[in-house]
């Protein structure tokens, strides 16, 4: 099953260095917009503090998650879509339109770690979203 994911799952994943999440990228597909590579080089800071691993363990560790993610380009989103998806996030937060609007695009769900994202478009009624920590607890 495919899922889209924001970039603050993907900077967990790659900062907790876990072992138990590679089963998880080979068997799921991920799917990323663009936004989320400008997104992890502005923390990029925040990632080499968090994490335990030693730069070149990061690094590497790094490469094996990415080489299991799919990102698309923002041309894929339909001008329609990201209208909708900018209604939807602009009260709560304009950031994650480009989330919002590929998991609209895709019809997939989106794993995110933001609560606040989570409860302000379900108000509105988008339901394709999930916390990453109760996307984890049922598989």
């Amino acid at each position: 099953m495919d899922y889209i994911i924001d970039a603050n799952v993907l900077m967990s994943i790659i900062i907790s260095g876990k072992a138990i999440y590679k089963p998880l990228l080979n068997y799921y597909n991920f799917i990323l917009p663009e936004f989320a590579l400008v997104e992890i080089d502005k923390y990029k800071e925040i990632i080499f503090e968090k994490t335990k691993m030693q730069k070149n363990e990061l690094i590497n560790f790094s490469y094996s998650v990415f080489s299991e993610i799919t990102i698309l380009p923002n041309y894929v989103m339909d001008k329609y879509v990201i209208e909708k998806a900018v209604e939807l996030t602009k009260s709560v937060d304009i950031k994650d339109v480009n989330y919002i609007a590929l998991s609209m695009q895709l019809d997939l769900i989106l794993l995110t770690r933001d609560k606040k994202l989570i409860t302000g478009v379900k108000k509105k009624k988008f339901n394709k979203i999930m916390l990453f920590d109760d996307f984890l607890k049922k598989i």
